[in-house]
């Protein structure tokens, strides 16, 4: 794992997969993230930066999921509350699985006490046969296309319980239960169900219920004996990884108004209020994780990962520390924000045209401006040795627009159809990979998020992971997320009369 110079501690130990508690949302304030240097002091994960190589000690009572879990594992004592292991079943160890649209994250999990032994995610090979779900319902529906699909996940699959094991020094075999999660077409495919239907009015699931199979009729390269679950989508369009997003973050007891955001190439939203939780679905397309982006990718080695503004010019932070080949999701939000700020970037996502601004000052971040195939364009990084120029252009701000346009007004249209006001938001949870990665200020700079005070914004890590490895360790989790998946109501917003207004209004930044 690679951590960049001045990210704080709380961003490597996010990297790792601990997610913090930080009840301020990292302002240093609250005193809730202390963790132990190498040598004994204390200091504040939000505020300290990595400058060198540290050893730090997270309290176990500081990580905001694993204690949570470890708690039920512990107090489960087995029989009807844990997982039974049958006698033909080898070691103590659980897979658990988030299959998502762009990436697929795995964790190998030790079931006597409930703590992740390995962890790892590999690039979803399906990709290659369309960026979205759609593309993917669509190939399914040609001759084998459904049987090539299944074929690539559980490749993946199986690459991952490969790797997991060889970093815990474990045997396949010594897998005995495993948990698998993912958006419905994905669960779907994994299963090997029709998906056909996903794709059409009134795209219905063919199964939402959970289901228990053993590894062999799964295809999933583990103890043949071992028993998985795959856990309840809630509807055609919300699937098992919100469910077991629902259930890691609590939302059924969440005290107050409380919105979960899972923002990728599909964003779902879960709204808790008044006693009801409600979900919605918007397609906010790949632009958001690299795809159709002219420079863009997914958070790889080379990416710009973040852009700052700083004495007058852009400061990058590439991953990998070498080189900028391409620009992620995560730059690319910064890069909107710094050109707004800048007055580079107009609220409608124009960008200023040199061509027709004869007395444009030409020192400044104004010097980066380009023409790019007629259109305006912004350099972010120059070519250099190992690299290339990384530019953003006119097309890609539009993109952006309609990602964020599509979230925005799923949000909008979540809470207008459900009698309750923006206005009362308590609670932002942002889930996933991508979403923990993000700039708060800047995700609200340019509209991403309803416009709430920064604080309220609380990142949750892979929160699904966290769901499905749950459920490994804890039967009555498996039994309450098949009550969420029952109690979540699905509210359709891409049909209503206003969604093309509201969008519309949800373009500009």
């Amino acid at each position: 794992m690679v951590i960049h110079a001045g990210a704080t501690v709380a961003e490597a130990a996010a990297k790792a997969g601990i997610i913090l508690n930080s009840v301020c949302g990292g302002r240093g304030i609250c005193g809730k993230c202390a963790v132990i240097l190498g040598g004994g002091t204390e200091v504040l994960a939000c505020q300290k930066r990595v400058e060198s190589d540290l050893i730090v000690t997270v309290p176990p009572a500081l990580r905001f999921y694993e204690r949570r879990m470890l708690a039920g594992a512990l107090e489960s004592g087995g029989g009807e509350t844990g997982i039974e292991h049958d006698a033909g079943k080898v070691g103590l160890f659980g897979l658990a699985v988030d299959v998502g649209t762009t990436t697929v994250a795995a964790k190998l999990v030790d079931l006597s006490n409930g703590r992740c032994a390995a962890a790892a995610a590999l690039a979803n090979p399906q990709a290659r046969y369309g960026a979205d779900v759609i593309s993917r319902i669509a190939y399914a529906r040609k001759p084998g296309g459904l049987r090539r699909l299944r074929e690539l996940i559980l490749g993946c699959i199986n690459e991952l319980v490969d790797i997991c094991c060889r970093r815990a020094q474990v045997q396949p075999e010594s897998i005995s239960e495993a948990c698998i999660v993912g958006n419905t077409a994905m669960n779907h495919i994994i299963r090997g169900l029709p998906v056909e239907q996903l794709g059409r009015v009134p795209y219905a699931a063919y199964r939402l219920d959970a289901e228990d199979r053993t590894a062999s009729e799964s295809g999933i390269s583990i103890n043949p004996g071992a028993g998985v679950h795959f856990a309840a989508n809630i509807t055609g369009f919300v699937g098992a990884d919100i469910t077991a997003a629902a259930l890691a973050v609590e939302l059924d007891r969440a005290p107050d108004h409380t919105l979960l955001l899972d923002i990728g190439t599909n964003g779902e939203i879960v709204l808790a209020a008044g006693g009801r939780l409600c979900a919605a679905s918007c397609a906010a397309g790949p632009a958001l994780e690299g795809a159709g982006i002219s420079c863009g990718s997914a958070a790889v080695e080379g990416a710009i990962e973040s852009v700052v503004l700083k004495d007058g010019d852009l400061e990058l932070d590439v991953i990998g520390g070498g080189p900028c080949r391409s620009i992620c999701g995560s730059g690319l939000i910064d890069a909107a924000a710094v050109l707004l700020d800048a007055g580079l970037l107009e609220r409608s996502g124009r960008l200023s045209d040199r061509r027709v601004m004869p007395d444009f000052p030409a020192g400044g971040l104004a010097r980066r401006l380009i023409d790019r195939d007629g259109q305006p364009a912004f350099v972010i990084a120059d070519g250099e040795p190992g690299g290339g120029a990384v530019v953003l252009t006119q097309g890609d701000i539009r993109r952006l627009q309609l990602a964020k346009a599509a979230i925005r007004a799923g949000v909008r249209l979540l809470y207008r159809k459900t009698g309750n006001r923006e206005e009362d938001l308590d609670r932002i949870l942002l889930a996933g990979a991508f979403g923990n990665y993000i700039r708060v200020e800047n995700a609200l700079r340019i509209g991403l998020l309803p416009p709430v005070a920064s604080e309220k914004v609380r990142f949750v890590g892979n929160a699904a992971c966290f769901g499905a490895q749950m459920m490994l360790v804890n039967k009555l989790w498996r039994r309450r997320a098949g009550r969420l998946a029952r109690d979540i109501e699905y509210v359709p917003i891409a049909g209503e009369a206003d969604f093309t207004d509201v969008f519309a209004q949800c373009m500009g930044f």
